[in-house]
């Protein structure tokens, strides 16, 4: 496939790196130094085309590409809220995009096992669930979109809790909340725990990541599988589970 890269950055280099080394073409990049040049006629240059960028640029970019009828696939986050809006635009125009707040196969995998033991835990409201995430400082958004979809994974499977709450803007968390620690320290590339406490013992489950390569190559399969279909789509339906 020809492959064009909105977002040039560690993420987007990584994802050039594994895409060619699967035998695909980059069509092109764009990056903040000459975005000028992103036009209808360079989208549909490319089959498909992935979207690593910033919060405030997702919208606009995924739009851009809905428009032009180019498939889209999207690790942006920090601007869920806005989501409804493109999926919207998705259908009305025919077209076709994946979201995830993380392309990575075991990433993906983990939040399966969440949500199965939020079901088990449903049952058991002696456990308290709480969250804690990890990267690197550069990262823009915290809690991550990694975070928020483990948390949305748990809440929708109990109902003795109905929100999170991100510490350190506050301490107080109220009783139907969620605790959520979000650490940025050095380059470490993710590390998530969620873990359900009470007054006898804890259980946790935790995902490291070791490198950006999991998340990019699980944006190629994305990209590899998006071609040829219609809709919203998310990693899970792209893996099957």
């Amino acid at each position: 496939m020809r492959i064009g890269l909105l977002g040039y950055g560690k993420m987007g280099r990584t994802i050039e790196q594994l895409a060619i080394a699967r035998g695909h073409e980059i069509a092109w990049t764009i990056q903040q130094e000459n975005q000028h040049l992103l036009n209808t006629a360079l989208l549909q240059q490319a089959d498909v085309v992935i979207e690593f960028t910033r919060p405030d640029a997702a919208e606009s970019n995924i739009r851009r590409c809905l428009e032009a009828g180019v498939p889209v696939v999207s690790g942006t986050t920090g601007w869920q809220s806005q989501l409804p809006v493109v999926q919207e635009l998705c259908r009305e125009t025919g077209g076709s995009m994946i979201w995830a707040s993380n392309f990575s196969v075991g990433v993906n995998l983990f939040f399966a096992l969440n949500r199965y033991l939020a079901t088990l835990m449903a049952q058991r409201p002696e456990y308290e669930p709480s969250a804690t995430e990890i990267h690197h400082i550069h990262k823009l958004d915290a809690p991550s979109g990694t975070a928020v979809t483990l948390l949305q994974g748990i809440l929708s499977q109990i109902t003795h809790k109905s929100d999170w709450h991100l510490l350190g803007e506050s301490d107080q968390v109220q009783d139907d909340a969620i605790p959520v620690k979000a650490i940025r320290e050095g380059e470490v590339p993710g590390t998530h725990s969620i873990l359900w406490s009470s007054a006898i013992d804890e259980i946790e489950i935790s995902h490291r990541a070791h490198s950006r390569v999991g998340f990019a190559g699980g944006a190629v399969l994305a990209a590899e599988w998006l071609p040829g279909k219609k809709g919203c789509f998310t990693m899970a339906d792209v893996l099957g589970i």
